[in-house]
Protein backbone atom coordinates (compact mmCIF):
# COMPACT_ATOMS: atom_id res chain seq x y z
CA UNK A 1 0.00 0.00 0.00
CA UNK A 2 1.61 3.45 -0.72
CA UNK A 3 1.56 6.43 1.94
CA UNK A 4 -0.88 8.71 1.28
CA UNK A 5 0.18 12.05 -0.18
CA UNK A 6 -0.23 14.78 2.17
CA UNK A 7 -2.77 16.85 0.08
CA UNK A 8 -4.90 14.59 -0.20
CA UNK A 9 -5.42 14.27 3.67
CA UNK A 10 -4.66 17.29 4.88
CA UNK A 11 -6.75 19.12 2.11
CA UNK A 12 -3.95 21.59 0.93
CA UNK A 13 -3.93 22.56 -2.88
CA UNK A 14 -0.55 21.56 -4.71
CA UNK A 15 1.04 24.57 -5.60
CA UNK A 16 0.71 24.52 -9.76
CA UNK A 17 -3.01 24.99 -8.62
CA UNK A 18 -2.38 27.75 -6.52
CA UNK A 19 -0.81 29.72 -8.89
CA UNK A 20 -3.05 28.80 -12.17
CA UNK A 21 0.29 26.86 -13.68
CA UNK A 22 2.18 29.49 -13.70
CA UNK A 23 5.95 29.04 -12.30
CA UNK A 24 7.33 32.79 -12.52
CA UNK A 25 5.45 35.90 -11.16
CA UNK A 26 4.87 38.51 -13.79
CA UNK A 27 7.36 41.31 -12.15
CA UNK A 28 10.82 39.99 -10.71
CA UNK A 29 11.05 43.34 -8.57
CA UNK A 30 9.92 41.16 -5.24
CA UNK A 31 12.64 40.75 -2.71
CA UNK A 32 12.15 38.48 0.13
CA UNK A 33 12.13 41.30 2.72
CA UNK A 34 9.83 43.45 -0.02
CA UNK A 35 6.92 45.08 2.15
CA UNK A 36 3.68 44.30 1.34
CA UNK A 37 0.64 46.89 2.24
CA UNK A 38 -3.07 45.72 1.04
CA UNK A 39 -5.28 48.33 -0.73
CA UNK A 40 -8.61 48.60 1.46
CA UNK A 41 -11.33 49.71 -0.86
CA UNK A 42 -10.47 46.68 -3.55
CA UNK A 43 -13.20 44.30 -3.79
CA UNK A 44 -12.42 40.80 -3.17
CA UNK A 45 -15.17 38.86 -5.46
CA UNK A 46 -13.47 36.65 -7.73
CA UNK A 47 -10.02 36.30 -5.91
CA UNK A 48 -8.95 32.99 -5.28
CA UNK A 49 -8.73 32.09 -0.83
CA UNK A 50 -5.44 31.72 -1.51
CA UNK A 51 -5.15 35.89 -2.17
CA UNK A 52 -8.19 36.35 -0.05
CA UNK A 53 -5.86 35.48 2.78
CA UNK A 54 -3.18 37.59 1.43
CA UNK A 55 -5.26 40.75 1.81
CA UNK A 56 -6.50 39.49 4.89
CA UNK A 57 -2.74 39.07 6.99
CA UNK A 58 -1.97 42.79 4.99
CA UNK A 59 -4.63 45.21 5.95
CA UNK A 60 -3.74 45.58 9.70
CA UNK A 61 -0.09 46.27 8.34
CA UNK A 62 2.96 45.62 6.39
CA UNK A 63 4.55 42.25 6.38
CA UNK A 64 7.16 41.13 3.69
CA UNK A 65 6.58 38.69 1.48
CA UNK A 66 8.87 35.90 3.54
CA UNK A 67 6.07 36.71 6.16
CA UNK A 68 3.38 36.50 4.17
CA UNK A 69 4.62 33.22 2.41
CA UNK A 70 4.79 31.61 6.57
CA UNK A 71 1.64 32.83 7.37
CA UNK A 72 0.31 31.25 4.14
CA UNK A 73 2.25 28.35 4.30
CA UNK A 74 3.39 28.07 0.75
CA UNK A 75 7.11 28.53 -0.72
CA UNK A 76 8.46 31.86 -1.68
CA UNK A 77 8.22 31.18 -5.72
CA UNK A 78 4.01 30.55 -5.13
CA UNK A 79 3.57 33.63 -2.89
CA UNK A 80 5.50 35.61 -5.40
CA UNK A 81 3.01 34.68 -8.01
CA UNK A 82 0.61 35.38 -5.80
CA UNK A 83 1.87 39.16 -4.92
CA UNK A 84 2.36 40.09 -8.47
CA UNK A 85 -1.31 39.20 -9.46
CA UNK A 86 -2.84 40.85 -6.21
CA UNK A 87 0.00 44.21 -7.44
CA UNK A 88 -1.24 43.81 -10.74
CA UNK A 89 -4.92 44.05 -10.18
CA UNK A 90 -4.47 46.50 -7.71
CA UNK A 91 -5.05 44.73 -4.52
CA UNK A 92 -2.08 45.37 -2.65
CA UNK A 93 1.03 47.96 -2.97
CA UNK A 94 4.75 46.64 -2.20
CA UNK A 95 7.02 49.02 -2.01
CA UNK A 96 10.85 47.30 -2.53
CA UNK A 97 13.58 47.39 0.59
CA UNK A 98 15.42 50.22 0.74
CA UNK A 99 18.74 49.99 -1.05
CA UNK A 100 22.03 49.71 1.15
CA UNK A 101 23.77 52.96 2.19
CA UNK A 102 26.86 53.35 0.40
CA UNK A 103 29.96 53.95 2.86
CA UNK A 104 31.66 57.64 2.85
CA UNK A 105 35.20 57.62 0.92
CA UNK A 106 37.69 57.16 3.91
CA UNK A 107 39.54 60.42 2.97
CA UNK A 108 36.85 62.10 3.80
CA UNK A 109 36.04 60.67 7.16
CA UNK A 110 40.13 61.46 7.73
CA UNK A 111 39.55 65.20 6.54
CA UNK A 112 36.47 65.43 9.15
CA UNK A 113 38.37 63.58 11.99
CA UNK A 114 40.89 65.60 11.43
CA UNK A 115 38.94 69.00 11.84
CA UNK A 116 37.41 67.72 15.27
CA UNK A 117 40.52 67.09 16.33
CA UNK A 118 41.94 70.59 15.67
CA UNK A 119 39.35 72.10 17.67
CA UNK A 120 39.00 70.30 20.71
Amino acid sequence: MTPPRPWQDTGLVRPYVVTEGRAHPTRNTLDLVALVTAVHDRPLNGLSPEKRRVIQLCRPGALSAAEVAGHLALPISVTKVLLSDLVDSGHVHVRPPVPKAQLPDARLLQEVLDGLRSRF
